[in-house]
């Protein structure tokens, strides 16, 4: 039998296009030039208006060259734009990256940067055998970060909430697991009918009380310090929230966390539960997938859950599922009653 020697030119000519996986593995370049771009100002520096690169470098403190870098990077991303020689942020970096509204985002890329960027380059081992370190556990100079970061997520969904989800009947919420306050402060600015509590980690209590304060709500929402885990839950309350809180722990810890809301829950009680729901296969929406390797990083249960598997722990402690509605970006939001 005869056999014909293939040759390289011919193996590589019927080779598919490498491309997706060379776009994919040198994706944390793009995040590292957006990290670098937005903690050395270039996004706040064309705020006050477009300039060329000398005027750029002023406006930062950076050399011509490391500004020429940085600034064409962010051309490249779709962040800036070049007319002629003058620089520009865009329409979106202008809206969430230049300071200049209350939508920023840069104290999330600065959580990414700080935080879970370094956590990442272990993900395979914190797959393997687990993460090294628990956000819980943070440098006291790191939580704030953390704590504001997350918030800055959340912007959009928390202020998304009030408008689709009615609690014109409700009067007390308990935000167990709330952070630094903020989904109770766009719910309570919503619904001036209703007041709140923040039942949170002590590390995390006093920075929501600081930001309630800021904006003059410390007459309608309290702050209340306790381990959602394993504290007891105030009693009083005729609606819950839930948010960012199920991707921390297993399914068993969420069930556990679920009996004991509905121990302390009013009759007709309202739970929402928002976090990053995904499809029956765990792979829609595609960011959500992704979210469950930083949870993997960070947490020693953290995962991404299906919305057949909230509303199967809702049958199991209590609870009536009514609906799943869209909040914004990856987060979505389970509505359920007592049952």
């Amino acid at each position: 039998m005869t056999m014909t020697a293939h040759t390289s030119a011919e193996t590589d000519h019927d080779l598919p296009n490498p491309e997706p996986i060379m776009q994919l593995a040198s994706g944390f370049m793009a995040a590292k030039h957006l990290f670098a771009a937005s903690e050395l100002g270039l996004f706040e520096a064309l705020g006050e208006g477009p300039t060329d690169l000398r005027g750029l470098a002023a406006r930062t403190g950076l050399t011509a060259r490391a500004t020429r870098i940085s600034a064409d990077a962010m051309v490249a991303l779709g962040m800036l734009e070049r007319r002629g020689e003058q620089y520009v942020n865009t329409e979106t970096a202008a809206a969430f990256l230049a300071g200049g509204s209350p939508a920023d985002l840069r104290p999330l890329l600065r959580f990414w940067d700080k935080i879970s960027f370094p956590a990442w380059e272990d993900l395979a081992d914190a797959l393997a055998r687990g993460p090294k370190h628990q956000i819980f556990d943070l440098e006291a100079a790191l939580q704030p970060i953390a704590s504001i970061g997350i918030e800055a997520f959340s912007a959009g969904p928390s202020l998304a909430l009030p408008d689709t989800v009615d609690l014109s009947g409700n009067r007390r919420l308990l935000d167990i697991g709330g952070g630094t306050g903020s989904w109770s402060i766009a719910v309570a600015r919503h619904c001036p009918q209703l007041s709140a509590t923040v039942f949170e980690l002590p590390a995390v209590a006093q920075t929501a009380q600081d930001r309630i304060a800021s904006v003059g709500l410390e007459g309608r929402i309290d702050v209340c310090a306790g381990d959602a885990g394993a504290d007891p839950l105030p009693a009083g309350y005729d609606a819950f929230l839930v948010a960012n809180l199920a991707h921390y722990w297993s399914p068993e810890q969420n069930r556990a966390l679920l009996h004991r809301i509905r121990d302390v829950a009013a009759p007709g009680a309202t739970l929402l539960i928002a976090d990053f729901w995904t499809d029956p296969t765990h792979t829609q929406p595609v960011a959500a997938a992704l979210m469950a390797g930083e949870f993997a990083v960070h947490l020693e249960h953290g995962d991404v859950y299906s919305v057949d598997e909230g509303i199967a722990w809702l049958q199991d402690t209590g609870w009536r599922y009514r609906d799943h509605r869209s909040l914004t970006g990856t987060m979505s939001v389970i509505v359920a009653e007592t049952a």
